[in-house]
């Protein structure tokens, strides 16, 4: 993938989120919409530290956690790959998990602004069919 890594990475320092699950967050994001497919190489974790100036420990800590999770795999002299893997039901699962946060955050803010179900999907929907 010759994706270059300022596009492909962003940090918020302010976040309470770490960097390195920042990192690790993101990854699972792009592998689930597929933008990252098995087989292709992320950047080198020198490349990522220095465009997000960031310690390089951080990424290398983020690279290995997703290593041992299974999202990545080491090919020697190549770097970090995204693992073989998943069938698409199981994206279908990890794409509906990642987007579940965001929405029970949403149904609770229109819990809290007591709109009724109908009003909260219209305007999902409405939502939906924009572009971007």
């Amino acid at each position: 993938m010759a994706t270059h890594v300022a596009s492909l990475f962003s940090i918020v320092t302010g976040s309470s989120d770490p960097i390195y699950r920042q990192l690790i967050e993101q990854v699972r994001r792009l592998i689930a919409a597929a933008v990252l497919k098995p087989g292709d190489v992320l950047p080198s974790v020198r490349d990522v530290a220095l465009a997000l100036a960031v310690n390089p420990m951080t990424v290398s800590k983020a690279y290995n956690m997703m290593e041992t999770e299974g999202l990545l795999s080491r090919a020697r002299g190549i770097g970090m790959l995204v693992a073989n893997g998943k069938t698409s039901a199981h994206q279908q699962l990890e794409r509906e998990a990642l987007l579940r946060p965001t929405l029970e955050r949403a149904a609770a803010e229109a819990r809290q602004l007591e709109l009724n179900t109908e009003t909260v999907m219209a305007l999902f929907a409405k939502i939906l069919g924009e572009s971007k």
